[in-house]
């Protein structure tokens, strides 16, 4: 990515999350159930992150089997849970404009750098497995084609800093749990 644009993305990320945390009501029952949404997330990330060799061979096994974007689909779990959890449903409007802004162009962007460097190994990939939602059965590459990775690493998952998340979402929660206890901002 480049680091202008990944810039800009942690920036209005901050930006964001410091509103929604002012506008959020969360309550027991907004925060366990945004809770589950956000497991979910930090699951499929998790599992993307622990399979991916960045930069070196394109993923086509795992949860790339399924879905093109199985990082940019955890982080939407993360964001829905973390809406769901902050108790005002409107601002999944707001989640969902940002999501579309900043990972639409990202997928965009990388689908070209994909195809660019894995040629038609990619492209049939491209074809058969949707950008973002998943797909019921696991893609098969075809004879001659890349297999496309390995199983889960958890040294992969490290060298991938997907912890950050974790440590992320776990903070966000204990927020907004503090915040629903009272004993932050009301």
């Amino acid at each position: 990515m480049k680091a202008s644009h990944r810039g800009v993305r942690i920036g209005s990320a901050w930006i964001l999350a410091a509103a929604f945390f002012w506008l959020a009501v969360p309550s027991p029952l907004s925060l366990r159930l945004g809770a589950i949404l956000v497991a979910v997330g930090l699951l499929i990330r998790g599992w993307a992150a622990g399979v991916l060799k960045k930069d070196r061979e394109l993923a086509v096994s795992g949860p790339y089997a399924f879905t093109r974007n199985p990082l940019y689909l955890g982080s939407f779990l993360i964001g829905a849970g973390a809406v769901v959890a902050g108790g005002r449903p409107w601002l999944g409007l707001v989640f969902l404009a940002y999501f579309l802004w900043v990972y639409g162009s990202t997928m965009a962007r990388e689908t070209g750098e994909l195809e660019e460097r894995f040629g038609d190994g990619y492209r049939h990939y491209r074809e058969s497995v949707p950008v973002l939602l998943p797909r019921v059965t696991p893609y098969r590459p075809v004879a001659g084609q890349p297999a496309g990775g390995t199983g889960f690493s958890p040294r992969r998952y490290l060298r991938n800093r997907e912890y950050e998340a974790l440590f992320g979402a776990a903070a966000g929660l204990g927020l907004l749990a503090l915040k629903s206890a009272g004993w932050l901002l009301r």
